[in-house]
């Protein structure tokens, strides 16, 4: 099809039965007319079809991603333009709040408090990109005194993104938002489970006034599709989130043609509580570390640590309050915790922590499906508390995305830093502590890529968000994030009165 059109509209209706994938700037089916059921967790019901994407359909968005980049206008727009069309997205996604979290309930089971924190981080992102390619700039170097050097910032060109289905608008916002603000054109894979958020995502950045073919949405089987935009030529930088397997093989597959590569992988985030915590600031946030997004998160703190002394007092606290947690109509504002996104899902968590069972572990509270009214075909999971177990364990050592906590003590503060390293992962952790040398010793010795003191929060925009180890590379949601998606191109002129005669001849 001819690659012409710069701008593309959409209507405004939101919620429908058939969503289509966005490709330079029109809705389009598969080009072999094959879709899949989307559904919601919470009830196990289909709320809508997709188009499962072959790579026809790939080859299709890269040739479109391709042509905006080298030939449209997007990357040769003034920074504060391409800026100010930001901004226009995060207001056309303020207009359109109440709707984009209905929208990210019904695709994900989550609670509503948890989906509006999330729907106006991700328009928070586009804010603050905006403002932030605005200061994105090269350097003027020192070099010897006839010579003059400086570099300037230049886009990468065509970005794949492959996108979770546990953050699915915030995680679109986190990779869209600083690629385009870099002049990129990208081609975004959601998460099979949920993808009709940055479906619309990509109708609103049309919508917005960016150029067709410069955010382009194409859905379907992640293995398949991944994988091939990976390998794609037309491909030249690729982004995932997810679990580690999948990004050691994107980064095999992308190694093929020398893609730029950032990955935000999985994690098993230590929680250490000292003997001078403030022990219910300590409680209230591990309870959020843990399940907040029903323990589908990459940064759960899913190993809490206590130290000896205050270990019965916070676990009283600690039980208590969590089986106080309401499981519940996801709509509902008394609802703290959602459903878990797919049965097979729901399938993984029972199993771990029957493994950890039949292994002597003590499932202190939790520890199996739940039934909730209303919603009794949904996938739900009781909030989970397991102790005795040891750190080496599987329990202790998998990331198990739900709503499940491992609780171990320690004696002192050089054991807790060694058992929150001993994991492959290097992600996020929490230190919960009133000293304040003891928690800048710990801070150095964590190896992970976010600390949280006495906060539960992981993440604001502006925050740099990735992991060492095996939780990956690169630093997302920052200014930081604006490199990875551009090249630095070094200038180096002459200006001296004479000209150059190095051989002398």
């Amino acid at each position: 099809m001819p690659i012409t059109k710069e701008v593309a509209v959409f209507p405004a209706e939101m919620k429908r039965s058939a969503y289509k994938m966005v490709i330079n700037g029109e809705p389009v089916d598969a080009a072999g007319g094959k879709t899949f059921h989307v559904y919601n967790p919470a009830t196990g019901e289909a709320i809508a079809t997709v188009p499962k994407a072959d790579y026809a359909d790939v080859d299709r968005a890269v040739e479109a991603a391709r042509h905006a980049f080298e030939h449209g206008k997007w990357r040769r727009y003034p920074v504060g333009k391409r800026a100010r069309v930001l901004n226009k997205i995060a207001s056309i996604m303020r207009s359109r709040f109440d709707a984009l979290v209905e929208m990210e309930i019904l695709n994900t089971g989550k609670t509503i408090e948890t989906a509006k924190g999330q729907v106006m981080q991700a328009i928070e992102d586009f804010e603050f990109f905006a403002g932030a390619i605005v200061g994105h700039r090269g350097a003027v170097n020192h070099v010897p005194g006839q010579f003059f050097n400086y570099t300037q910032k230049e886009p990468v060109g065509v970005a794949a993104q492959i996108i979770p289905w546990n953050y699915p608008l915030m995680m679109a916002a986190w990779k869209i938002a600083p690629a385009i603000a870099a002049g990129c054109s990208v081609v975004v894979k959601p998460a099979s489970l949920t993808p009709i958020t940055a479906i619309l995502l990509a109708e609103i950045c049309h919508e917005a006034g960016v150029p067709a073919g410069v955010v382009n949405v194409i859905t379907g089987p992640g293995a398949k599709i991944g994988s091939y935009l990976a390998k794609h030529e037309g491909v030249d930088k690729i982004a995932f989130t997810g679990e580690t397997s999948t990004g050691k093989e994107i980064m095999a597959n992308a190694s093929e043609t020398l893609k730029r590569v950032t990955l935000e992988l999985g994690g098993k985030s230590p929680n250490l509580v000292f003997q001078d915590a403030d022990l219910d600031a300590a409680v209230n946030g591990a309870l959020y570390g843990i399940f907040y997004n029903t323990g589908q998160s990459c940064e759960a703190r899913s190993r809490i640590f206590l130290h000896e002394d205050i270990y019965d007092a916070f676990m009283e606290k600690f039980v208590a309050k969590t089986k106080k947690l309401v499981l519940g109509d996801p709509f509902s504002p008394a609802s703290h915790i959602g459903a878990i996104i797919s049965k097979g899902q729901l399938e993984t968590i029972h199993r771990y922590v029957e493994e950890a069972k039949q292994a002597g572990a003590t499932i202190v509270t939790g520890g199996k499906p739940a039934k909730v009214e209303g919603f009794e075909n949904g996938y739900w999971y009781e909030p989970t508390i397991i102790t005795n177990v040891t750190n080496d364990s599987k329990i202790a050592q998998e990331e198990i995305f739900g709503p499940v906590v491992v609780v171990m003590p320690f004696k002192e503060e050089k054991e807790a830093v060694k058992l929150a390293n001993a994991t492959k992962y290097g992600l996020a952790s929490s230190i919960w502590a009133k000293d304040q040398g003891l928690i800048k010793r710990v801070t150095d010795g964590i190896q992970a890529g976010i600390v949280m003191v006495n906060s539960p929060f992981s993440a604001f925009p502006g925050t740099p968000f990735g992991g060492y180890k095996q939780s990956g590379f690169g630093r997302e949601l920052s200014f930081e994030c604006l490199d990875l998606y551009s090249e630095t191109k070094s200038v180096l002129t002459y200006a001296g009165a004479k000209p150059l005669n190095p051989f002398q001849l």
